[in-house]
């Protein structure tokens, strides 16, 4: 049986990639690995995901990316 994995890039600020990586890491953080790495002055949050079936990445990534929308609806709410 293979696995499935993805990833997902979100670039900005180094402040609004902090308060998304702390929006999702709640979120079940044994189902994905999340890093954010400076790229030309600007900041990256990378999510990993891997799992031994599509389906469950998917599920997966679509929670994170509900999370993330939200967490930044509110950041632009702030702002």
């Amino acid at each position: 049986m293979g696995t499935a994995e993805t990833e997902i890039v979100w670039s900005g600020s180094l402040e609004r990639a902090s308060a998304l990586l702390a929006a999702v890491s709640p979120d079940d953080p044994s189902s994905f690995e999340a890093e954010i790495v400076e790229v030309d002055g600007a900041a990256e949050l990378r999510i990993r995901v891997v799992g031994d079936r599509l389906k469950t990445v998917r599920s997966t990534v679509d929670d994170l990316l509900a999370c993330l929308a939200a967490a930044e609806s509110s950041l632009d709410v702030t702002d």
